[in-house]
């Protein structure tokens, strides 16, 4: 059992029991998920199923894409509309005033992790020390903002696109625009259309997934598509399962190389006329 499934979150779900629900699904132990969403967080969450977890890491780096909501004059502990309301403000702020915000997100900037996350500080999750009243020092992470683009107001909420890269928490986005603008204001919801290459519209859900059982899972190389493809002769497979690098000759850049019989063998990349296997993915 190996291979990539996109699993659409359901609301009130960590992804750690979808991780679990798909174990029990397919009777797979080896599943890995690409990317933690929030349980009020619903989207596209892909899973690496079997040898195919060799595969996550390539996860990190990928960009994500959200439609995100956010509440106005609520200030919470979590930054979020599922913690204690601290502070309620009136909101007397137009649309075009909340567009202002978010189009100034754009590039680089520093985020500092909220308490309520699954960062790290001497060994403790920052959520352990919030649920017992404790406030930490935490430093401030390097995120990247591709795209925020105003969608206007909705059902009492103020939506919006985004483009980001790992490590961005949304929420603290909408915490921080509050306090810009004065009024506060809490992430309302929150839907991932896009990670990396995989989106929604691949995505299925958590009954969809159990009705196919096996026949859900894509090609690992699926993660790959965007990498042009190298087809290896037969002495330079022989060569990849037997650890070593191919001598075909190819342009620099990255590679998706499979064998002749059109197995996906490895990711590799070349450079200067040699190319390095990154990551092996043939059946061992």
């Amino acid at each position: 059992m190996t291979g990539i499934i996109v699993i659409n979150k359901p609301a009130d779900w960590t992804s750690h029991d979808v991780v679990a629900k798909m174990r029990g699904i397919l009777k797979e132990k080896r599943i890995g998920h690409g990317g933690t969403l929030d349980p009020m967080a619903t989207g596209v969450l892909p899973l690496f199923v079997g040898r195919a977890t060799r595969a996550v890491e390539f996860m990190d780096d990928a960009d994500k894409e959200y439609i995100a909501g956010m509440r106005l004059g609520i200030t919470t502990d979590t930054q979020d509309m599922t913690g204690n309301i601290l502070e309620r403000k009136d909101a007397d702020v137009s649309a075009d005033t909340v567009a202002a915000e978010l189009r100034n997100l754009h590039g680089a900037m520093d985020q500092l992790p909220p308490m309520y996350s699954a960062v790290k500080v001497s060994g403790k999750k920052l959520y352990e020390y919030a649920r017992s009243g404790r406030e930490v020092e935490r430093r401030a992470r390097r995120i990247f903002i591709y795209e925020a683009e105003p969608l206007g107001f909705a059902d009492g909420e103020y939506r919006f696109r985004l483009v980001c890269s790992k490590g961005t928490y949304v929420r603290t986005l909408c915490h921080d625009i509050g306090e810009r603008l004065g009024c506060g204001a809490a992430m309302s919801s929150l839907v991932r259309t896009r990670a990396g290459c995989f989106g929604i519209d691949e995505a299925l859900s958590i009954e969809q997934a159990e009705s196919l059982g096996g026949a859900a899972l894509a090609p690992t190389d699926t993660m790959f598509r965007h990498l042009p493809a190298l087809i290896a002769d037969g002495a330079d497979e022989r060569r990849i399962r037997c650890g070593n690098p191919p001598q075909a000759a190819a342009e620099n850049g990255r590679y998706r190389i499979y064998a002749p019989g059109g197995e996906f063998l490895a990711l590799g990349e070349a450079r200067d006329g040699k190319i390095d296997i990154i990551k092996s993915f043939f059946e061992v």
